[in-house]
C-alpha cells in the first residue's frame, strides 16, 4: 500500500507535467526567434534588391522620335536666360543604358546651324531632323549670333538642350545667313561647325515673306509700292528686305570668305515639299548621321500642300506644321511677277555657279 502511495503521489505528479510544459515553452521561443531572425534577414536582403533598380535612360538625354514630344525643344524661348533643365553649365547626373554603362547628358556649344533663309522651310527641316534619336535641336531662334552676340558663349550654351556624347547638338536662326557680322561670330566659335541652308525661289519666297508680313501688320503699303524704287522705270528696290534676303550669292560669298563649301549644305525649299525624304536623306548624310528618316514617316497632306509626319505610335492625330502652312499668298500683278525674275535671274544663275547646283527656278 505504501508502494503504491509513492508511485502516485500527486505532487510528483504536478512537478512532471510542470517541467515538461516547461521545456515546450523553452522550445516554443527557441523555434520563434530563429524563425524572426531568418524572416528578417531574408527581408533585409529583399529591400536591398529592390534599391538595386538600373536607372531608365533618361529620355530628355537621348532625344525623341517625334517632333512633339517637346523635350527635345531644351533651351528657352529668345530673349530668356536659361533653359527649363537647369542653370547654366549644369550637367545631368550619370545615367545608364541596359548595359550598365554610364552615360552623362551636357549642355554645349552647336556642332551643325541652320543659317537660313526665313520663308525657305526652316521650321519644316528643323521639325523633320528632330524625328533623328542623334539629333537635339534646340526649339527656339535663339538669335546668338546676329542680336545676343555681347551675352557671350556661355550664355548661348546655357540654351541648348543636354546631349549625350555621339548625339549631335543644332539650332536654326533664319536671320543668320544675311547678317554681315554672323560668318566671323560663327568662326570664331567653331570652324568644324556644319551650315545648313534652304533656299528657295527668290520670288516666291519674297511673296510668301510679305504674306507673313501683312497677317501680322495688314495697313502696310501693297507690295508692288514698295518692290519698286521708281515703278515707271522698273527700278527694283534690292535694299527692301523681302528682296534682298533672296539675294543668295551675295550673302553666300560672305559665307564661303569664313568656311570652306564642303561644310555648306544647301537644301532645295522645293524639294523638301515635293520629296522630303530624299533632301532629308542628304541631309543627314552631310551631318555624318545614318539615314533613319526616311519615306515611311511622311505623308503628304493634299489640303495644306504641304507633308506632314505620320501619327506615331501612341498618337491619334498625324503631325502637320502650323496653320500658318500653305496659306494663301498676297495677290501679286503678273507683270511685276516677270519684273522680279527678270531681276532674279544673273543673281540665280551666279548662285548656281558657286554651288555648282542648278535649282531650276525661272
Amino acid at each position: 500500500m505504501a508502494a503504491f502511495h509513492r508511485l502516485h503521489h500527486p505532487h510528483a505528479d504536478l512537478r512532471r507535467l510542470f517541467h515538461r510544459l516547461t521545456v515546450a515553452s523553452s522550445l516554443s521561443i527557441l523555434c520563434f526567434s530563429l524563425a524572426y531572425l531568418l524572416t528578417g534577414c531574408c527581408e533585409s536582403q529583399l529591400a536591398d534588391g529592390s534599391e538595386a533598380k538600373t536607372p531608365a535612360r533618361d529620355s530628355a538625354a537621348f532625344g525623341s522620335a517625334w517632333p512633339y514630344d517637346r523635350n527635345a525643344t531644351g533651351g528657352a524661348p529668345e530673349g530668356t536666360s536659361g533653359a527649363g533643365e537647369g542653370a547654366l553649365g549644369a550637367r545631368a547626373g550619370p545615367e545608364a543604358n541596359g548595359s550598365g554603362k554610364e552615360w552623362t547628358a551636357t549642355r554645349r556649344l552647336p556642332q551643325a546651324l541652320i543659317i537660313g533663309v526665313k520663308k525657305g522651310g526652316t521650321r519644316a527641316l528643323l521639325e523633320f531632323l528632330r524625328l533623328h534619336p542623334d539629333i537635339r535641336a534646340l526649339g527656339s531662334e535663339p538669335h546668338f549670333f546676329d542680336r545676343h552676340y555681347a551675352r557671350g558663349l556661355d550664355w548661348y550654351r546655357s540654351m541648348m538642350p543636354k546631349a549625350l556624347d555621339g548625339q549631335i547638338v543644332m539650332e536654326k536662326t533664319p536671320r543668320y545667313f544675311v547678317t554681315v557680322e554672323t560668318p566671323q561670330r560663327v568662326h570664331a566659335m567653331s570652324r568644324d561647325v556644319k551650315l545648313i541652308v534652304v533656299v528657295r525661289d527668290p520670288v516666291t519666297r519674297a511673296i510668301s515673306d510679305y504674306t507673313q508680313i501683312i497677317s501680322k501688320t495688314p495697313d502696310i503699303p501693297a507690295f508692288e509700292s514698295l518692290a519698286f524704287k521708281n515703278r515707271t522705270t522698273g527700278q527694283i528696290d534690292s535694299l527692301w528686305s523681302p528682296l534682298w534676303i533672296g539675294l543668295y550669292a551675295q550673302h553666300l560669298e560672305r559665307w564661303l570668305a569664313w568656311f570652306p563649301r564642303s561644310q555648306i549644305h544647301l537644301v532645295s525649299g522645293e524639294r523638301l515639299i515635293s520629296d522630303p525624304a530624299g533632301e532629308l536623306g542628304r541631309v543627314q548624310d552631310f551631318l555624318g548621321l545614318q539615314r533613319i528618316i526616311t519615306d515611311k514617316h511622311f505623308y503628304f497632306n493634299k489640303t495644306k500642300g504641304f507633308p506632314c509626319l505620320k501619327k506615331p505610335e501612341g498618337s491619334s492625330k498625324p503631325h502637320c506644321l502650323g496653320k500658318t502652312k500653305g496659306r494663301t499668298h498676297a495677290s501679286i500683278d503678273p507683270a511685276v511677277m516677270r519684273r522680279l525674275r527678270d531681276f532674279y535671274r544673273p543673281h540665280n544663275q551666279r548662285f548656281y555657279r558657286m554651288t555648282g547646283q542648278d535649282f531650276g527656278w525661272q
